[in-house]
C-alpha cells in the first residue's frame, strides 16, 4: 500500500521512520524546508533516552510545494496527518486530491481533529490513531527523540479506531502500520480513547509552555502537581458529561484523578504515587509538545486542547475555571506578554 505522512514532525517521523524500516512504501510530506532536505540527503534518524538502538533510515520527502508530483504516481492509500491541530484542514485537503477511491485519512494527532478531517474528506473515509505517551519530539532537522524506551507490554502506545467502533481490516491495518514503531491495539472506544488522551494533554501541555519547566521540574512541583490535577479533573467531568467512556488515564482510573482534583486527598495521594512510578519511565528532561513549541517559538495547540475543553464544558453547564485561566495564560506567553515563569501557576489563587 502506498502510504503519505502529512506532517513529518515528532510523532508522523517516529511512526513513519519505523514503517520505512520495516519495508514499507512511505511518502513524508512535510512544510519545514530545512528539515525536508535534511532527510532527502541524510535520511530520518531516531534515537531514544533508554535502551533502544538508535537508527537511520534513507526515506522520500516532499516539501509541501513538491506534493503536486503525486498526481503522476499511484495514488495514496492511506494518509496519516501528523501536523498540529491548526494546521488539520488544509494538510488533508492538500492530501485529499490524491486518495485512492478506496484511499481513507488517519488522524495521529492530539486533540480532536477527526470532524475536521472528515469535513474535506468524509466521515466513511476518516479513522483515528491515538498515541498515547509516546514522548517524541524533533529538536533538529532530520532528527527524532523519544525521551523514554518502548512502552512494550508494559504500555498499550497506539490505539487505532473506527469513528463508529466496528472492528474493520483498515483499523487492523492501521494497527498494524503503527505497531512497527510500539505496541498498538484497534480499539472499538476511538472517542473515549481521544478524550482520555486529551485529558492526559491538558495535564501537562500547556502547564509546560508557561512555566519553561521540563516533565521531571513540574512533577517535583507540588503547587504545579496539584493544578495540573485540577485541569485534568474539570477535563474528566466534560468528558463523562458528554457520555464518553473514558480509559484509564496516566494509569489512574479517571474517577481517581477527578477526585483529586475535587480535593480529596486519598485520591491526591493516589494520583501523586502513581506518577512518580511512571515517571521513572522517562527522561525527566523530556519536556511536553507545547513546552518544545514554545521554546521554539512556536504557535500552540491551546486552544485545541484546555481551550477546547472550556468551550464544551460551557455547552454543558460545567464551568473548567483552571483550564480556562491556563489557557489564557498560555496566549499571553505566546503573545510575547509574559514570559515563561512558574509562578504564573504557583502565584494563582483559586477558589
Amino acid at each position: 500500500m502506498k502510504i503519505a505522512i502529512v506532517g513529518a514532525g515528532a510523532v508522523g517521523g517516529y511512526a513513519g521512520a519505523h514503517m520505512v524500516q520495516a519495508g514499507e512504501d512511505v511518502t513524508f510530506i512535510d512544510p519545514w524546508p530545512a528539515h525536508v532536505e535534511h532527510m532527502r540527503q541524510h535520511g530520518l534518524r531516531v534515537t531514544h533516552a533508554m535502551e533502544v538502538p538508535e537508527f537511520r533510515v534513507a526515506v522520500r520527502a516532499l516539501h509541501v510545494t513538491d506534493a503536486q508530483q503525486l498526481a503522476k504516481e499511484k495514488p495514496v492509500d492511506i494518509a496519516f496527518i501528523c501536523t498540529k491541530s491548526y494546521d488539520t484542514a488544509w494538510a488533508t485537503m492538500l492530501i485529499r486530491q490524491y486518495l485512492a477511491s478506496d484511499g481513507y485519512v488517519v488522524s495521529l494527532q492530539n486533540c480532536m481533529n477527526e470532524e475536521t478531517i472528515a469535513g474535506v474528506v468524509g466521515w466513511g473515509r476518516t479513522l483515528g490513531c491515538i498515541a498515547s505517551s509516546i514522548t517524541v519530539n524533533l529538536p533538529e532537522p532530520g532528527l527524532i527523540h523519544r525521551g523514554a524506551g518502548k512502552g512494550g507490554a508494559a504500555h498499550t502506545v497506539f490505539r487505532a479506531g473506527e469513528v463508529h467502533g466496528r472492528i474493520t481490516k483498515r483499523a487492523q491495518e492501521v494497527c498494524r502500520l503503527v505497531g512497527f514503531a510500539d505496541s498498538a491495539k484497534v480499539t472499538d472506544n476511538l472517542w473515549g480513547e481521544r478524550w482520555s488522551k486529551l485529558v492526559a494533554n491538558a495535564m501537562a501541555n500547556g502547564l509546560a509552555a508557561c512555566t519553561g519547566l521540563t516533565g521531571g521540574e513540574m512533577l517535583a512541583n507540588e503547587p504545579i502537581r496539584r493544578f495540573s490535577v485540577r485541569l485534568g479533573s474539570e477535563a474528566i467531568r466534560v468528558g463523562q458529561a458528554h457520555g464518553y467512556a473514558l480509559e484509564d488515564i496516566l494509569h489512574l482510573p479517571p474517577e481517581t484523578i477527578a477526585r483529586a482534583g475535587e480535593g480529596d486527598e486519598a485520591a491526591m495521594r493516589a494520583c501523586d504515587e502513581e506518577r512518580f512510578r511512571q515517571s521513572k519511565r522517562t527522561a525527566a528532561e523530556q519536556r511536553p509538545s507545547m513546552g518544545q513549541d514554545m521554546q521554539k517559538g512556536r504557535r500552540t495547540e491551546i486552544e485545541f486542547l484546555n481551550g477546547l475543553i472550556v468551550r464544551e464544558g460551557d455547552k454543558l453547564g460545567l464551568p473548567c475555571r483552571a483550564n480556562g485561566v491556563l489557557t489564557d495564560i498560555v496566549k499571553r506567553v505566546e503573545r510575547g506578554e509574559l514570559k515563561p515563569d512558574p509562578r504564573h501557576i504557583t502565584e494563582l489563587r483559586l477558589n
